[in-house]
């Protein structure tokens, strides 16, 4: 865990620059919170069961992690469950506000992309295009996106389909692309 997160410390600061300085500190608030990283501890397993090369997995573990923080700080947002803790600690939006948690959620998406096309250099093209196509899945409408919205949706009337709908979505769609990002990096075909 502490590898991950001073990967993640390193990785957050040779993007820099340019960032005001409200929002970065909110992204590094949520990014760095203590957590077991189970994402992309997964995501480095699988690689070194199909030999990718840690150059190719180290980004696309960083990327994983980093949407999974998006969707927690999304998630605590009064908009959506208004938790005001997580991990122990204040959501991000009860420290930086509203607006610049949402801000933090939002350029977390962005960064987990281009951390992901670190990737790229070390993979034939064909084999990125995989893994960003399954990236992509893993986080839009079908898949956590699409689960917040699917959870907005249940009641107490909802169905058990309904309710694993859901669930496959929001978390099972992440997990899913931890476990197999590296197989497509590889070039391994389903």
């Amino acid at each position: 865990e502490a590898a991950l997160k001073a990967t993640l410390e390193t990785h957050l600061e040779k993007r820099d620059g340019r960032t005001p300085s409200n929002l970065a500190d909110s992204i590094r608030y949520s990014l760095l919170a203590p957590g077991k990283r189970i994402r992309p501890r997964l995501t480095l397993a699988c690689a070194e069961m199909v030999d990718l090369p840690l150059e190719a997995a180290l980004p696309a573990a960083l990327s994983i992690e980093m949407i999974h923080c998006f969707t927690l700080i999304h998630d605590d947002l009064p908009c959506m469950d208004n938790d005001d803790m997580r991990r122990g600690r204040p959501s991000n939006h009860k420290v930086f506000g509203e607006a610049t948690a949402l801000l933090a959620g939002d350029a977390l998406m962005t960064i987990a992309l281009e951390t992901l096309l670190d990737s790229a250099p070390h993979v034939p093209p064909e084999h990125f295009q995989r893994a960003l196509r399954r990236f992509a899945w893993a986080t839009g409408p079908r898949g956590v996106m699409g689960g917040q919205a699917a959870e907005s949706l249940l009641s107490r009337n909802s169905t058990l389909p309904e309710l694993r709908l859901m669930h496959a979505m929001k978390t099972g769609a992440l997990f899913s692309a931890a476990l197999l990002l590296s197989k497509d990096l590889a070039g391994i075909l389903d």
